[in-house]
Formats: structure tokens, sequence, C-alpha cells
């Protein structure tokens, strides 16, 4: 089983294009992201599944080693809703940074409101004109029956 991606020059374009895409103050994640991508070529659905959310952090890294300003890297956090990086490298407080400057607020656990701040994704017809797939959601919907929470 090969874990590398197979094609960074094809691949990480793809990322990148859908990265442009996240407004500021909202956030997307790896496996979100990866979801929206068809699997390369090759490799079996069931293996990007679990492999193409680390292909996009390497997409991501890429990005932040060369901090291209067309694209919102820190916009791009775990799935728990927080920043992958280690803690307290140049990386990770810039992207904090990045992501408070646009008013995105972490709470308990160093972590992002996923139902808050959560991405719904591109478009359809964006999508669609652009050969990817529907977002997985990263806010779940409301209880069905139960009241709304407040806080």
């Amino acid at each position: 089983m090969r874990y590398d991606n197979p094609d960074p020059d094809s691949f990480n374009p793809l990322v990148w294009s859908i990265v442009r895409q996240i407004p500021a103050g909202q956030v997307s994640t790896y496996g979100q992201i990866a979801s929206m991508i068809p699997p390369p070529d090759g490799i079996e659905p069931p293996d990007f599944d679990r492999l193409g959310p680390r292909w996009v952090g390497d997409a991501m890294n890429a990005v932040s080693r060369i901090d291209d300003p067309t694209i919102p890297w820190h916009r791009v956090i775990n799935a728990k809703g927080g920043i992958s990086l280690p803690p307290g490298s140049k990386s990770a407080v810039l992207q904090r940074q990045r992501l408070e400057d646009e008013g995105v607020l972490f709470g308990k656990g160093e972590t992002v409101d996923l139902n808050t701040v959560g991405w719904e994704g591109p478009d359809a017809s964006w999508l669609r004109y652009h050969g990817f797939n529907p977002p997985r959601p990263l806010r779940k919907p409301p209880e069905a029956g139960g009241q709304l929470p407040l806080f």
C-alpha cells in the first residue's frame, strides 16, 4: 500500500483551487477538502478516504513553507477543529493569528467550533465545473424534535 501522494504536482493544485474558495472567517478540514477530490488513478476509494486528508495536509505544508498569499492555508485545520502544526511553532502561531484576525475564535482545548465557522463548501456549479464532489459536511444538523441549544 502506497502512503505518499502518488503525484503532488497534479494533486496539490486541486487542493489549492478548493482552498482558495474558503471565505475569510470560515475554516475547512483536511478531510473535507479530500472528500471533494475524486480518488487519483490507481488509488481505491477506501484507501483515498484514509490517505487523502494526509495528502491535503502535505499540500498545505507546501504552501505554508512558501507562504503564497493567494492560498489561505491558515483556513485549513484538523477534524477536531484545531491547528495541526506543532504547538508554539512559528507557523502555528501565524495560523492562529491569521484566523483570529478574521474573527475565528478559539475555545476550550484550543479548538474552533466547526458548527459556527465550518465551511459548507463551494457552490454546486463551481464543484461541477471543476469536476469535484460535494463536500463532507462539517456542521452537525440540529437534533430532530429537540429544542435548539441556546449556548
